[in-house]
């Protein structure tokens, strides 16, 4: 690679991890191309995007951007696993690492909070930003149709009682 496709690809990988929500870096030693379009695939279609650059190239690139040091995980063959979302990357690495053995996740940074292994599969396993939209929305919509329900109560339990009078004075008649 010459300098100058370095410095694209470092400027690239730079501005494209500044605006992650949240990365996971994993070793991929023994992984295929097959499965690693897989992973890509999965990622992008959530949202998110996976690299793979050599270790110093990323090194210079994370240290331009606010994410936490992330430099001591950079050890042989890295995939960089970046979303919007700070859920998206680790929910996926941490699914895709369950199938793969081979795929092992080291750790990665939610802005500049550093995490582990271990904290990547914790924010694995929360609801998504979407997903809490949905749970809030159903939250606020329920107490309205509860509301609803009790106002309209009344009026239909008068009309059941006006139905079987109607009835009643129809049978009499």
């Amino acid at each position: 690679m010459e300098r100058a496709e370095k410095r694209e690809l470092i400027t690239s990988l730079q501005s494209a991890l500044a605006g992650a929500g949240s990365i996971v870096l994993a070793q991929n030693a023994g992984l295929t191309v097959a499965h690693l379009e897989t992973l890509r695939r999965e990622i992008k279609g959530a949202g998110g995007f996976v690299k793979i650059a050599k270790n110093r190239l990323a090194k210079l690139a994370l240290k331009e951007t606010n994410n936490a040091d992330m430099s001591g995980l950079l050890v042989g063959p890295i995939v960089i696993a970046y979303a919007a979302d700070p859920i998206t990357a680790p929910k996926i690495a941490a699914k895709f690492a369950e199938k793969n053995a081979k795929y092992i996740v080291l750790g990665g940074a939610m802005g500049q909070t550093a995490l582990d292994a271990n904290n990547v599969k914790a924010l694995s396993t929360m609801p998504s930003l979407d997903e809490l939209r949905a749970t809030l929305a159903g939250m606020l919509k329920q107490p309205a149709t509860r509301i609803a329900s009790v106002i309209v109560a009344p009026a239909g339990g008068i009309a059941r009682v006006l139905v079987a009078h109607a009835e009643k004075s129809n049978e009499a008649a």
